[in-house]
Order: C-alpha cells, then structure tokens, then sequence
C-alpha cells in the first residue's frame, strides 16, 4: 500500500504556478542602431584620415575620445537596446565593435603602457602583435560580412570594405616588422581608404534610418541582400529591416 502523499510546501507551489511572458517592450522602442552606426561612421572615418595621413597627421591620440566614449560606451549601450528588441546580429556587431573601439582607445592611450611594454610602438614585436591583432578581426568580421548577405547592398560594402581594411593594416604592421617601411606606409594608407570608405557607407545607413521616420524620406539600400532565409523569411524580414 502507497504511503498518503505528503502536503506540498510553499515553495512547491510557488514553483508549479504557470509563468506568464509579458510582450516584449521590443516593439514600443526606437531604433537604437541609428546612433550606434552613426557613432561607428564618425570614429571609422576619423581613424582613417589618420592611416591615410591626411594634412599630416598619423597619431590618433587625439581621438581617443571617440574611441573610448562615442564608440566604447556609446555602441555598447545601444547594443543592448537591440538585445531587448530580439535582434541578435545588430546586438552582437554593435557590442563587438564598440568593444573593438573601447580596447583600441586603450591600446593607444599612453597610460595604459601599452606599447612601453613592447619597448615601444616602433617594434618588430609591437608591429607583429599589432598585425596579428587586426588579422584575427578579418575573421570575426568575416562573419559579420556573412551575415549581412542578408540584408542589404549598402551593409555589405560597409563590412566588406571593413574587412579589406582590417586584412591591409594587418599587412602593413607586418611590413613594418620586416623593415620595409614604404610597403607598410603603402598599405595603411590603403588601409584608410577602405575604412573610409566603410565610414561613408555607415553615414549613408545613418541618413536611412533617421530620415526614413523623420522626414518619411527613404533612401534606397540595395534590397535586402543577395542571400534570403527560407522558412522564416517573415521574422527575418522584419528584422532585417530594423537594423
């Protein structure tokens, strides 16, 4: 014979209630990429007139501020936003490349000593750990390039010339690690143009999403990609259009 079953405790029956799931608050936001790819722009073309040396300047001391505000806390922040709206790659190449900026502002910050721990930023230790510091990013971007096949024609060129631009200043660290100067002087400033040009494309993307509910002007932004999602083509259409 079964022995009568025991009374529940409190916390049994807390632990049995059904739960119930509030709507998301995703759908009463703004879009939170607006500031964040503006912010991505602004720091991105201000890096790169430095690689290209425009009127003579190539130490981006100065801009630390845009590395470690606008862009380290600035795009975090914003990166969370899209996390609360469900949108998982917004979320997750916002935060990255916030983060990027944030810990490029501290490698170049002089406090933090960086480079004095390499001896200095003239190196061939400090050039080949800076070289192989931007090639691994030519491997998380390339997802992010990836990704973007799904959306639209201008995210592409912005990750794609973001990749060109990563791959070439890696090249350029390394040429100054083997001495050749000229080479690694070439290929920053390459560098600078693709980043630029990256830029460019951000401020585009920016002028969409702020004039679009502003002013009810669209731009046109090449479609949604040249890659579509088959069986949730309604979820990933509507989100692709709130990047």
């Amino acid at each position: 014979m079964s022995p009568p079953p025991q009374p529940q405790t409190q916390h049994q029956q807390h632990l049995q209630r059904p739960i119930t799931i509030l709507p998301s608050v995703g759908s009463t936001l703004g879009n939170p990429s607006a500031f964040a790819i503006g912010a991505f722009a602004t720091t991105l073309t201000t890096l790169s007139t430095a690689l290209m040396e425009w009127r003579g300047v190539t130490t981006t001391n100065a801009f630390i501020a845009n590395f470690l505000f606008l862009a380290g806390v600035g795009m975090v922040v914003s990166a969370q936003w899209e996390m609360v709206r469900g949108n998982t790659y917004a979320y997750t190449v916002l935060s990255a490349f916030g983060l990027f900026y944030a810990g490029y502002g501290a490698v170049i910050t002089p406090s933090f000593g960086v480079a004095d721990a390499y001896g200095g930023d003239g190196t061939v230790e400090y050039s080949n750990a800076m070289g192989l510091y931007m090639i691994i990013w030519t491997v998380l971007n390339a997802f992010f390039l990836i990704g973007s096949l799904g959306i639209n024609t201008v995210y592409i060129l912005i990750f794609l010339a973001l990749e060109l631009c990563f791959l070439l200043l890696g090249a350029s660290h390394f040429a100054a690690a083997d001495g050749h100067a000229r080479a690694a002087t070439a290929l920053q400033k390459a560098a600078g143009a693709f980043g630029f040009l990256s830029g460019l494309c951000g401020y585009y993307t920016l002028g969409s999403l702020l004039f679009a509910e502003v002013l009810a002007w669209e731009w046109p932004m090449g479609g949604f990609g040249v890659v579509r999602c088959a069986g949730r083509r309604g979820v990933g259409r509507k989100r692709r259009k709130e990047v």
